[in-house]
């Protein structure tokens, strides 16, 4: 029988519309190192690492997001992946994805959540 583990990152208000930031948890006894970026009152978050280098994506705590603000940026190779669904759209990874992490809002919380 599975169970739910529920992590809470922040409140909605600590993370700006378009904005980016940084987390490592602990899930089943190993840091995980992952990243939301907001978008309106939806929040994605992915693992922090590019599968082009397994590197992680910021080189600057809490930046993940291109100059404009509508594509995560590797800082390693600049490549560029979709804020909605982790897709490479340019870089030595295109055609990759991030790896998703499900999160979910409740009363202002934003929580990593995931079966254990």
């Amino acid at each position: 029988m599975s169970s739910v583990t529920r992590i809470l990152l922040c409140h909605l208000r600590e993370l700006p519309d378009t904005g980016s930031r940084g987390f490592v948890v602990e899930q089943s006894g190993e840091a995980l190192d992952l990243f939301q970026v907001r978008k309106g009152q939806v929040v994605y978050a992915y693992k922090n690492s590019c599968p082009h280098t397994r590197g992680p994506l910021d080189w600057v705590p809490d930046q993940f997001l291109n100059i404009n603000g509508d594509l995560i940026q590797c800082a390693t190779h600049d490549a560029l992946f979709q804020i909605e669904n982790g897709q490479c759209v340019s870089g030595p990874c295109a055609g990759d994805k991030l790896t998703a992490v499900r999160v979910v809002i409740e009363n202002d919380a934003i929580w990593c959540v995931s079966d254990s």
